[in-house]
């Protein structure tokens, strides 16, 4: 097999959901350019720019399973999962964040993956196997201050995608975690400006920059395509070299 064929995503169907924040909307635009077919899942569906948009909250049992069950029956086959969907998390330590905000994060952000890969797996099982990729965070192995819930939730999803690659690999079902560093998209504006967030965080990456939506898509590319077909069960770090120091 060619490099270029490694790379390319033909003849494979794909759901992502948080399809219109900005690293979900890139992950869909890199699956199209490699030529998958492409559902895009997000609350708000007239922001999707896919083959089919679909409206759901990923904390729900009944919509998350509609929606994977009309991707199926748009497509005829599902071989690509990647939960990207994430709710903005306050700032908070364990003693400020109440119960209920801290069940909502992992609501969306651990359940919402959980969910969809629950009603995912049976369809790339029949498919004859796939790739789910959990888009998880730096902040999912090392801490920082006042993302408490953010680092658990983020944490969650990369030993949940370990157990899940242990669970599912006779079925050819590959699992891994996209952890990207900290990226230019709408969630930096809590800095209060774009500008802002790269003075603040960008040092504290070794490339002394945020990433761009576009970085982390590629790396998404490579795990759903046949390029990753010996990995199962890792955490593909693209932070900058972030968690190198």
């Amino acid at each position: 097999m060619s490099n270029a064929r490694k790379f390319s995503l033909e003849g494979k169907c794909a759901i992502v959901t948080g399809a219109a924040g900005g690293i979900g909307s890139a992950i869909v635009r890199a699956f199209r350019d490699a030529g998958a077919k492409v559902a895009g899942v997000d609350l708000d569906a007239g922001k999707i720019s896919a083959d089919l948009a679909l409206a759901c909250d990923v904390s729900s049992e009944s919509e998350t399973r509609e929606a994977v069950e009309r991707a199926v029956k748009a497509f005829g086959a599902l071989q690509v999962l990647v939960n990207t969907a994430a709710v903005r998390d306050p700032s908070a330590t364990v003693t400020d964040l109440d119960l209920a905000a801290w069940n909502r994060v992992f609501a969306v952000n651990v359940a919402g993956a959980y969910l969809m890969s629950r009603w995912a797996v049976p369809h790339m099982a029949r498919a004859g196997g796939g790739s789910i990729i959990h888009i998880a965070s730096q902040l999912g192995t090392v801490g920082t201050p006042g993302r408490v819930v953010y680092c658990a939730t983020k944490g969650a999803l990369v030993t949940m995608a370990k157990a899940m690659a242990s669970d599912h690999a006779a079925q050819k079902i590959r699992v891994n975690t996209l952890s990207p560093g900290a990226v230019e998209t709408e969630r930096m504006l809590r800095f209060g400006s774009m500008e802002k967030a790269r003075e603040v965080l960008g040092p504290k990456h070794l490339l002394n920059r945020l990433a761009q939506p576009e970085e982390i898509a590629a790396a998404a590319v490579f795990l759903a395509a046949d390029a990753s077909s010996f990995m199962t069960g890792a955490n593909l770090l693209v932070d900058g070299g972030y968690n190198a120091i």
